[in-house]
């Protein structure tokens, strides 16, 4: 985990970080001296336990604050962003973690369904991305950061819907890093695979059949210790890249 302050005048967005992968990571930017603003849908207690830790992290309440939207409202999203640059007044790093995930055989899923996944994936990083570019012009080391995942990369059952959402993230990632290149605003993916989490439900059919090479899952700091390298200054030459950070379950 990253323990020096060069975030230190920073201010990230974390959506879907009331707990998890998302926890972690604004909690290593906090650390890291960045200002983090919470996003959650609905978790409120879990999101005001996030901001909790944050401000410990950053060493004081000014820190952090909590935003509840649901992510596929462009209204919503547009007052998202409006508050962060009213209380922090400007954005340099957006970690785009939030996803819902579901499991059904591909005649079962109804439109219903699909879109539900594929919105609260590709479509809310769509809107945030959109909404937050204002703002990253603004900042002199802008960073756009997506939390893809390993369905993308290798044909699992059961999952088409989530599959095909966390692919476009993956194309969505390309086309920004070198649509912006030129505005030195960075834009990559990090595409974990099985990772150390509270889960509700089974664990996914994939990650059953086939263990970790490493033997172990992943751990959220692991994941937050890469957010934090790209978002800092040596992570400034990089861009338009999808990091697999699992194990070895899959080799890119």
């Amino acid at each position: 985990m990253t323990e020096n302050r060069e975030l230190a005048g920073h201010t990230a967005l974390v959506t879907g970080a009331a707990r998890n992968v998302g926890r972690a990571i604004a909690v290593a930017l906090a650390r890291a001296g960045a200002r983090v603003v919470v996003h959650a849908r609905s978790s409120v207690d879990a999101a005001n336990e996030t901001v909790a830790q944050c401000q410990q992290a950053f060493g004081g309440a000014d820190g952090a604050f909590a935003h509840f939207a649901d992510l596929t409202d462009p209204e919503a999203v547009r007052i998202m962003f409006a508050e962060v640059e009213a209380r922090f007044g400007g954005l340099d790093l957006l970690v785009h973690n939030a996803a819902e995930r579901a499991d059904g055989p591909f005649d079962e899923i109804s439109f219903a369904e699909w879109r539900r996944i594929v919105g609260s994936i590709l479509d809310s990083a769509f809107l945030c991305d959109q909404a937050a570019l204002p703002l990253l012009r603004r900042s002199a080391a802008a960073s756009i950061i997506h939390i893809g995942g390993v369905a993308a990369h290798v044909g699992v059952r059961h999952r088409a819907h989530v599959s095909a959402a966390k692919a476009g993230i993956v194309g969505l990632t390309r086309a920004l890093a070198a649509e912006f290149a030129s505005e030195q605003i960075t834009v990559n993916c990090i595409s974990p695979a099985q990772m150390e989490t509270e889960r509700k439900g089974h664990m996914p059919e994939h990650f059953r059949q086939r263990p970790v090479p490493l033997g172990r899952p992943g751990q959220p700091a692991e994941l937050a210790s890469l957010v934090c390298f790209l978002a800092g200054p040596s992570g400034r030459f990089i861009t338009g890249q999808t990091i697999h950070l699992n194990g070895g379950w899959y080799m890119g």
